[in-house]
């Protein structure tokens, strides 16, 4: 299955690259785009499937643009977001996966790294990077940079136990695979439970479900 990528980095060089390394691990590239405008426009013309997205450019930066492309709409065909970042420690990192990035990888990582994430934010099966991602989190929590929607609270009201038992254990990074043998179920039933539990909040993938653990306190960072 072809997977269609919009490149988004203000640096021309990296633009250039990482086309280069997306074509040649066999994705398609759908456009490329220098500043957050230009992306947010992109992703609408150009359809792709996954937004390859810088976080530092210049008039919008990748935040605001993740917010904008990863916003309620009535498209179909919405793209997710990757974050390609040169500091993965960024708490900037946490901003985009507020505004709606599926996940995030590092400048630095392998040609066949970069291609792999793609295919996998494409999937929505897997949360890149999750042991990174969780400690960002955590830290952002702990120095009180978590202010909880209040839609997530309310919407953790709607869980059953068992799902949202199912929620912490895709915050801790469990595959579905790993949650259906931690409870003895089969890998259809948990991969049901993660799509009812994402239904029932609002979310758009595992990116989300981790956040929403930590910042409701269903998971406690550092616990």
């Amino acid at each position: 299955m072809t997977v269609s990528v919009l490149v988004v980095d203000d640096q021309p060089l990296v633009r250039h690259a990482v086309r280069d390394i997306l074509i040649a691990g066999g994705l398609t590239v759908a456009g490329e785009a220098a500043n957050g405008l230009d992306a947010v426009r992109l992703a609408k013309t150009a359809e792709p499937d996954v937004v390859l997205m810088d976080l530092r450019m210049p008039e919008l930066d990748g935040i605001a643009a993740t917010a904008l492309i990863c916003a309620p709409n009535d498209s179909a065909a919405q793209p997710r977001v990757l974050i390609l970042t040169t500091f993965e420690e960024d708490e900037n990192v946490v901003a985009a996966l507020r505004a709606g990035a599926s996940g995030f990888i590092g400048k630095g990582a392998e040609p066949d790294e970069i291609v792999r994430a793609v295919r996998t934010i494409h999937s929505g099966e897997a949360l890149l990077s999750s042991t990174a991602t969780r400690a960002l989190i955590e830290r952002s929590i702990r120095r009180g940079g978590s202010d909880p929607a209040a839609r997530w609270t309310s919407a953790l009201a709607l869980l059953t136990p068992r799902e949202r038992e199912v929620l912490v254990l895709v915050a801790e990074g469990f595959a579905n695979a790993e949650i259906a043998a931690g409870l003895t179920i089969s890998p259809h039933t948990a991969k049901t439970h993660v799509n009812r539990i994402m239904a029932k909040v609002g979310a758009r993938d595992r990116a989300q479900l981790v956040i929403l653990a930590y910042e409701t306190g269903l998971v406690v960072a550092g616990a």
